[in-house]
């Protein structure tokens, strides 16, 4: 009797230390999937693009949501106060890295993860310039990433293809959006060059879109409409003013001719995120963000829309229809 007691205080020790062991290894599995915060300053068709191309990238290195990584994804709507909150949260549950979709974003991310949290920023125009690397080659700290550099040139010649008798430009943008404050004058730097006349005109918030259109449109034969995020978010606005004046806009990406411009050479928003998720996902693995370099993507694809044309009496070259068929996009 004696022996089967000690027989089954033996048992019983063992099944303890076995499950004590089972729930340890699954605390341990479970605190090994890392968490990723994205960020995204806004909704509009391009940061949903990159939104999608992140994921997309991350899966394409071996990270899928769910399985292996948790996707922690925060929509500021454009409130500047929710961007701050939001890049706490992600401190705050110890977020293995954050992604950054649009300048705003990047900034908060970078505030709030001072230099331990690694940083990895979707597209972002001029990170330089706000403030958030050293150099392209040798970001520094805890901050990588990919750059959209729009093609401005080439968007000034297109323009200019389209719309030969247009004699004075009218260049917009959102104040508070460094990355459009940024395409636009440096467009306006391009037009000065070639002898062109501009007028600059700015939004501090979508709220005034309908008001500055209306008054840009009566005194330009054209529109430039660079990658900027409050003049993306307004774009059907901007473009039911201008097709009233019979001026035609161009913009900087392809999902801003969707919303109604006429022509432009984009770069691929979808491509700008699924490598930004691959970076990030290599970040993840161990490379380090202060010595991974940016990377950037300035080849733009054609991509025009016909209904447009149709609507402002614009034939578009045969060329440019070519190129658009062969290498880009055609909204009808």
């Amino acid at each position: 009797m004696i022996a089967f007691i000690s027989a089954l205080v033996v048992f019983l020790g063992i099944a303890f230390v076995m499950t004590g062991n089972q729930n340890t290894t699954k605390t341990t599995s479970t605190k090994k999937i890392p968490t990723v915060g994205i960020l995204q300053l806004q909704t509009h068709p391009a940061l949903d693009a990159i939104h999608r191309g992140i994921i997309a990238g991350l899966k394409a290195e071996g990270y899928t949501p769910g399985k292996n990584i948790k996707i922690d994804y925060q929509n500021a709507q454009g409130d500047q106060s929710n961007l701050k909150t939001m890049s706490q949260k992600f401190i705050n549950e110890d977020a293995a890295e954050t992604i950054a979709i649009a300048t705003p974003s990047a900034q908060a991310l970078a505030n709030a993860a001072g230099k331990s949290t690694p940083v990895i920023l979707a597209g972002i125009t001029d990170p330089v310039g706000g403030g958030l690397i050293k150099s392209n080659q040798h970001p520094g700290a805890n901050i990588t990433g990919t750059s959209g550099e729009s093609p401005l040139k080439s968007h000034l010649d297109l323009l200019r293809k389209l719309v030969p008798k247009a004699k004075k430009i009218g260049i917009i943008y959102t104040t508070s959006d460094h990355g459009g404050e940024y395409n636009a004058k440096k467009f306006a730097k391009i037009c000065k060059q070639e002898g062109i006349a501009y007028k600059l005109y700015t939004i501090s918030s979508t709220n005034d879109m309908q008001q500055v259109a209306e008054t840009m449109a009566s005194q330009v034969d054209a529109v430039y409409a660079p990658q900027d995020n409050g003049v993306a978010s307004a774009m059907k606005t901007l473009i039911s003013v201008t097709n009233k004046a019979k001026v035609p806009v161009i913009p900087a990406v392809d999902t801003m001719v969707k919303d109604g411009g006429l022509a432009t050479l984009s770069v691929n928003q979808y491509q700008l995120g699924k490598l930004s998720g691959e970076m990030a996902a290599k970040v993840l693995k161990g490379k380090s963000p202060a010595t991974y370099p940016i990377k950037l993507i300035t080849k733009g694809e054609m991509t025009i829309n016909l209904s447009e044309a149709k609507k402002l009496g614009i034939t578009f070259p045969a060329s440019v229809i070519k190129e658009a068929k062969q290498k880009g996009e055609i909204f009808k």
